[in-house]
């Protein structure tokens, strides 16, 4: 039970984590289940709960597309069924504070591509934009809301320079 609290004093894990832990610690399986049951019961291993939490986190911090935060929780353990509520929005739970969070992929994507470019503006050459493009694309988002994503930055830099030649 040590060797698990330690481990969950990080942050939230999931009940695969504990178990490859404690199994990495050496204890025989009867003493797993026993401890997994208990942290179950008091409700530090909930792998809903850390779903939850794991995507906030990237909304908050780092968004990423749908694909990508799915294929992070696979590898933490997360099952497939929990996987399907989250997709489903069954797990959804508003944020405690009221910080605004993005609500859609286009609304991530959209954040992303802003944090990438960090105020400046799209680039024009074809190359540098396909570059931009991928990196969207290695963060998670599928073509269709990446290209919408940066449709919609190109429009905001047009109108931005339209707003400059009129001052």
């Amino acid at each position: 039970m040590e060797i698990a609290a330690r481990f969950l004093a990080a942050r939230p894990r999931t009940r695969w984590e504990l178990e490859r832990r404690l199994r990495r610690a050496g204890a025989d399986e009867a003493r797993i289940e026993a401890t997994l049951a208990r942290l179950a019961a008091l409700g530090y291993v909930d792998d809903a709960g850390f779903a939850r939490w794991w995507a906030e986190q990237r909304d908050r911090h780092s968004p990423r597309g749908r694909r990508l935060v799915e294929a992070e929780l696979r590898q933490r353990g997360v099952p497939r069924d929990v996987l399907e509520e989250l997709r489903d929005g069954e797990l959804a739970e508003p944020a405690l504070d009221h910080e605004a969070l993005p609500t859609s992929e286009a609304e991530r994507a959209r954040i992303t591509l802003q944090r990438h470019l960090r105020g400046r503006p799209l680039p024009a050459d074809r190359k540098a934009l396909q570059r931009v493009g991928m990196f969207l694309v290695r963060r998670g988002f599928d073509p269709e809301t990446v290209r919408g994503a940066l449709r919609e930055a190109a429009a905001a830099d047009q109108a931005g320079d339209e707003t400059l030649d009129n001052d």
